[in-house]
C-alpha cells in the first residue's frame, strides 16, 4: 500500500506544474494547499518558487542577465575565433571579405559607372560605407533566426533569452575589430590620403551609439523572426534595400531629388551613422549635434521597443 502512495505524489505534482506551466501564474500559488503545505513542511517557504521557463521580474532579469556577462563573453568570443576554423585562410577572411565587397563596389560604381564622382574620396567613402554597414546588417540578419537557431539551448536550459541577442552584437564586434583597424590604415593609405584629426576622437562615441542602435535591431528581429519565421527568407532582400537606401555605395542626395524622399532617407538611422562616421573620418569634420541627437533617439527608442517587445514574449520562445 506504501508503494502507490509514492508514486501518486509525483505524478500529482508533474500534473499540477504542468498546469502551471500553461498559465502566467507563479508555480507556487497554483500547487494545491495540501501539496504546498507538505512541500513547506519539508522544504520551507515555497513562494519565491516559480515555474521554469516563465519571465522573472524586469529587475531580476537585468541580475540574471549581468550574472550571466561571463558566459555571454565566452560565447561571443569563441563563436567569432571559431567562424571560420575550418578555412585555410582562416580568421584573415574577416578582413578579406569586406575588403573584397569595397572592392567590387568601387569597380562598379566608381569606375565603371562613374557614380563617385561628386565624392573628393570616394574609395574611403566606399570603405567606411560597406565596413560599418556590416555591423548592422548582421544584427538585423542574424536576429530573424536567433530564436529558431537556439531552440536546443533555450530548452536545456533556464536563462534570459535576451542574452542572445547581446551576445550576437558582441560576436559581431569581434568579427568586426581586425577589419576595422585595416579600414581606418586604408583611409589613411590610399590617395587622396585623410590625416588622422582630433576629431577622430568621435569615432568611439558614434561607434557606441550604432553598438546601441544594433542591440535594438537584434532584438526587434528576433522578436519578429520568433513570430514571423519565414521572415528569414525575406532578410536577403531587406538587406540589399537598406544598403542602396543607407548611401553605403553612393551618395544617395545625388539620384533622390524628391524632397519628402529625399527627407525619409535621410532619417534612416544606418543613414545617419554612416554619415558620422565619414564626416569625422573623411575630411575630418565636426558631427553635427543635431545627428548626434537624432541618432542618440534611435538607439535609445529601438533598444527600449524592440527590448520591451522581446521581453514581453520571453515564454513563448522554448514552447514554440
Amino acid at each position: 500500500m506504501a508503494r502507490p502512495s509514492q508514486r501518486s505524489e509525483p505524478r500529482g505534482l508533474r500534473t499540477q506544474w504542468r498546469r502551471a506551466w500553461s498559465t502566467r501564474q507563479s508555480g507556487a500559488q497554483l500547487l494545491s494547499a495540501p501539496l504546498r503545505h507538505e512541500l513547506q513542511e519539508r522544504y520551507g517557504n515555497v513562494s519565491h518558487l516559480r515555474r521554469v521557463g516563465s519571465r522573472p521580474p524586469l529587475r531580476e532579469y537585468f541580475t540574471e542577465l549581468w550574472d550571466r556577462r561571463h558566459f555571454i563573453w565566452a560565447g561571443a568570443r569563441g563563436e567569432a575565433l571559431t567562424r571560420y576554423a575550418n578555412e585555410r585562410l582562416g580568421a584573415l577572411w574577416y578582413i578579406l571579405r569586406p575588403m573584397l565587397d569595397a572592392a567590387f563596389y568601387w569597380v562598379i560604381f566608381g569606375l565603371v559607372l562613374n557614380i563617385g564622382g561628386s565624392v573628393d574620396n570616394y574609395v574611403a567613402f566606399i570603405l567606411v560605407g560597406v565596413f560599418m554597414f556590416q555591423l548592422s546588417s548582421r544584427a538585423i540578419t542574424g536576429g530573424t533566426t536567433l530564436i529558431r537557431g537556439s531552440k536546443p539551448m533555450i530548452r536545456a536550459f533556464a536563462f534570459p533569452r535576451a542574452s542572445l541577442a547581446v551576445s550576437i552584437v558582441l560576436r559581431d564586434i569581434f568579427i568586426s575589430a581586425p577589419a576595422i583597424g585595416v579600414m581606418i590604415i586604408a583611409i589613411i593609405a590610399i590617395p587622396p590620403h585623410e590625416v588622422p584629426s582630433v576629431t577622430w576622437s568621435f569615432f568611439p562615441v558614434i561607434f557606441a551609439l550604432h553598438t546601441m542602435l544594433n542591440l535594438g535591431f537584434a532584438l526587434l528581429f528576433g522578436w519578429l523572426g520568433a513570430i514571423l519565421p519565414d521572415l528569414a527568407q525575406a532578410m536577403s532582400f531587406v538587406s540589399r534595400l537598406l544598403m542602396y537606401g543607407s548611401a553605403v555605395i553612393f551618395p544617395v542626395d545625388r539620384f533622390i531629388t524628391h524632397p519628402t524622399a529625399l527627407a525619409i532617407v535621410e532619417a534612416n538611422p544606418i543613414y545617419i551613422v554612416l554619415d558620422l562616421y565619414r564626416t569625422v573620418l573623411i575630411g575630418g569634420g565636426v558631427p553635427a549635434t543635431g545627428e548626434l541627437l537624432t541618432l542618440g533617439a534611435w538607439a535609445a527608442g529601438l533598444l527600449l521597443v524592440g527590448f520591451a517587445l522581446f521581453w514581453r514574449d520571453e515564454e513563448r520562445y522554448g514552447r514554440d
